[in-house]
């Protein structure tokens, strides 16, 4: 397969990423990802080495050597060796949406039903445009949280 990201570190990056692949301090995949990069350096200093060599050294995956490459060039050596942060993602139950829920559980159930499911309330919480989807197992868990029981 032929490389489309390479790697040419100037001496500076290279230095630090020396420092690092030798910390006794570091977390191991940090340690791990500076070693990888420092074997697929094509610069003057650098081995060069081929992905299947470095894999054989390091014992990363395929695909993790690749995205480490395309993150090294994308936004430099030493930033690809943090992970990234995650997205933030909105929280489906809010303060209104608990309310609802707790209401809703609390309320008679539909007719033809005996008691509230957590299906039931889900789809009741969807139908009320409380949220746009919620899932019954979120919904397990929001009652679980507030020690709510349907049982």
């Amino acid at each position: 397969m032929r490389k489309v990201y390479r790697i040419k570190l100037s001496a500076g990056e290279r230095g630090s990423l020396e420092k690092l692949s030798r910390s006794q301090t570091a977390a191991a995949h940090k340690v791990t990802k500076a070693r990888a990069l420092l074997l697929c350096d094509e610069s003057r200093k650098g081995p060069g080495l081929k992905d299947a060599e470095v894999i054989s050294k390091t014992g990363i995956k395929p695909a993790t050597l690749e995205r480490l490459r395309r993150r090294c060039c994308e936004v430099g050596p030493l930033d690809a060796l943090e992970r990234k942060a995650q997205e933030n993602r909105a929280r489906k139950v809010t303060g209104e949406v608990e309310a609802r829920l707790v209401a809703l559980a609390c309320s008679e159930p539909p007719e033809g039903c005996a008691r509230w499911t957590l299906q039931l309330l889900a789809d009741k919480l969807v139908e009320l445009e409380v949220v746009e989807y919620i899932t019954d197992e979120t919904v397990r868990r929001q009652l679980k949280k507030m020690n709510l029981s349907l049982g």
